[in-house]
């Protein structure tokens, strides 16, 4: 688990609210035998490799955010998982200053609003429940590249902030994105150390279109674990505050 030790107690209040969001987005569906990802394929009849859930992916028109889930062939899952979410960030919702990275092939699309950014792919196992972060190569999922530094400041960006085609799901993935925003930072980063790597190792190949490199860093992570981690953390946090002494005050007493 990502060391939190670190992690401003701002940051950690905001990730214990996420926490408790995507346990409430949980339970909800729980109670009715419903998962995330349950929400995704109803109605939609047979389950199909390769293809997006929902047809035409989740999409929110102001804040720009987008993401789908979808499954690969069986035998080029990772043990004990069933599928993934990918999300992402267009143009329209990124910070403002924020460009794709220069390289030598990029050519701005007609949409300026088509130069969208990966941020993180969320596995999940056959119970409907994550269990691994990860970043991905550029071919992957077709994305523009842009920096480490400039997708972790889309992170706070993304947000699905409308009921279709599923209210829990759409806010469960965007209290994800808070809950283990540390995490993806640091895959984030790890991300572009890895294909600098593969560059320097593979000079006869365009690292961002190398079929070889198609994972660029992962974590397993857990939920629960999390939001213990985040609870412990906070209880420190407050402490450290509350055994500050008071500052002196310089009001005039008289």
């Amino acid at each position: 688990m990502t060391d939190l030790s670190e992690v401003s107690r701002e940051e950690l209040e905001a990730m214990a609210e996420a926490g408790q969001e995507v346990r409430l987005c949980q339970r909800v569906l729980a109670k009715t035998g419903d998962t995330v990802v349950g929400e995704l394929l109803r109605g939609h009849g047979t389950l199909y490799e390769w293809k997006h859930y929902p047809p035409g992916d989740v999409y929110d028109a102001e804040f720009h955010a987008q993401y789908y889930y979808h499954c690969h062939p069986e035998g080029e899952r990772p043990p004990g998982e069933h599928g993934h979410f990918h999300s992402f960030l267009r143009p329209h919702g990124m910070p403002p200053g924020v460009r794709p990275a220069e390289l030598p092939d990029f050519q701005p699309p007609d949409n300026d609003n088509d130069a969208l950014s990966h941020l993180i792919g969320i596995a999940m196992d056959p119970a409907g429940q994550p269990v691994r972060l990860f970043t991905t190569n550029r071919w992957v999922t077709g994305e523009t590249w842009y920096k480490a530094d400039d997708v972790i400041a889309m992170l706070d960006a993304f947000e699905i902030d409308h009921a279709r085609p599923s209210w829990p799901a759409n806010r469960w993935i965007t209290a994800m994105m808070r809950l283990f925003r540390p995490t993806i930072v640091e895959l984030l980063r790890e991300r572009d150390g890895a294909v600098r790597r593969w560059a320097d190792a593979h000079p006869d190949a365009y690292v961002y279109e190398d079929r070889g490199l198609e994972v660029a860093s992962q974590r397993h992570i857990s939920v629960e674990e999390q939001i213990a981690g985040v609870a412990l953390h906070l209880r420190g946090a407050r402490r450290r505050r509350s055994i500050l002494p008071e500052p002196p005050s310089f009001a005039d007493a008289s």
